[in-house]
């Protein structure tokens, strides 16, 4: 098997955990296989960097003289903001030439500046989505999942992102029993499907500013079962259903039928990690009516089956 050599990009500003996490993952996945990864950082000039909460970084290498990379990690951070020309300009030549390009964090706004997700689907931390899609109209921005996989290119959201899309990388290259070690070592979930929200659809959702709107959204928490129709609620509200959706829509920042589906889906996702009811009762529990309906909506939305949800997910100790 050959060796990858994975490289991370190192500049001051970086976040910490976008470079140290990544490369846990890998360090584990190359300690569990030996001879698979070789790990390098690299920043600019050789020199040390300090990251965003002040610890200081020393790289193997400068860019310059830095090995062909299979992998290319570039982190995200404060230093993202205003990157370094010079920094744009060798990624934008050596991102190419690597068998996977990956960002984490921000890192996508480098490869943004860098041109290289012109026509590409990508993701960011939950904050910056807006700011990438303003400032490089050309990015197919994705602002809810977790990570994004467009051919060479991938790309992760904020923080621990990166090492959920790392451990995929590990699977994809050594398989699952080799990924699935490494996360429990790290003592994280292998793992989050990578079209999982980044946030829950309360902390998605702004909170609506009228009181019976935010009345609404509560009762929608509490009652994911019960008739959550435009028609319902609305009268819940005391409003005509054409209002209500308007003003749901223009306070919460999302469509009432958009909100119940995240909350229901949510709510079937926090049964089936810890509770051991059966797919049929979360179904109804959740207001999907019937386990196929619900089916539908996890695959559409996380890419797997609520059966292969709970057995990724749910914690060993959980109820049997």
């Amino acid at each position: 098997m050959a060796q990858r050599t994975v490289l991370v990009v190192l500049f001051d500003g970086v976040q910490s955990l976008d470079v140290t996490g990544p490369l846990e993952v890998f360090a584990g996945a190359e300690k569990h296989t030996p001879g698979t990864y070789r790990l390098r950082t690299a920043s600019l000039d050789g020199a040390p960097v300090r990251t965003s909460s002040g610890l200081s970084l020393v790289p193997d290498t400068a860019l310059t003289g830095a090995p062909r990379a299979h992998t290319l990690l570039v982190p995200g951070g404060e230093g993202t903001r205003r990157p370094d020309p010079r920094l744009v300009e060798w990624v934008r030549g050596h991102g190419p030439r690597a068998a996977r390009l990956v960002s984490v964090c921000t890192g996508a706004i480098l490869l943004a500046e860098a041109g290289l997700l012109d026509g590409r689907r990508a993701t960011t931390h939950w904050a910056y989505c807006a700011k990438l899609a303003r400032d490089h109209p050309a990015v197919r921005v994705e602002a809810d999942p977790i990570f994004v996989r467009d051919g060479q290119v991938a790309t992760s959201a904020g923080v621990t992102a990166g090492i959920d899309l790392a451990l995929a990388l590990v699977e994809e290259d050594l398989g699952r029993d080799t990924a699935l070690t490494v996360a429990r070592h790290l003592v994280v979930f292998l793992r989050r499907p990578g079209n999982q929200a980044q946030f829950s659809a309360q902390l998605t959702a702004q909170t609506a500013h009228r009181e019976p709107l935010r009345d609404v959204q509560q009762w929608i928490t509490e009652h994911p079962a019960g008739d959550l129709t435009v028609e319902a609620l609305a009268a819940r509200a005391a409003l005509s259903p054409r209002h209500f959706a308007r003003a749901f829509q223009s306070e919460t920042g999302m469509s009432p039928g958009r909100y119940v589906d995240r909350v229901r889906l949510e709510h079937a996702r926090r049964l089936l990690e810890d509770t051991a009811d059966g797919i049929a009762q979360i179904a109804r529990a959740s207001g999907y009516g019937t386990p196929e309906a619900m089916r539908r909506a996890f695959l559409r939305t996380l890419g797997a089956s609520p059966a292969e949800y709970r057995r990724r997910f749910r914690p060993a100790h959980a109820p049997t």
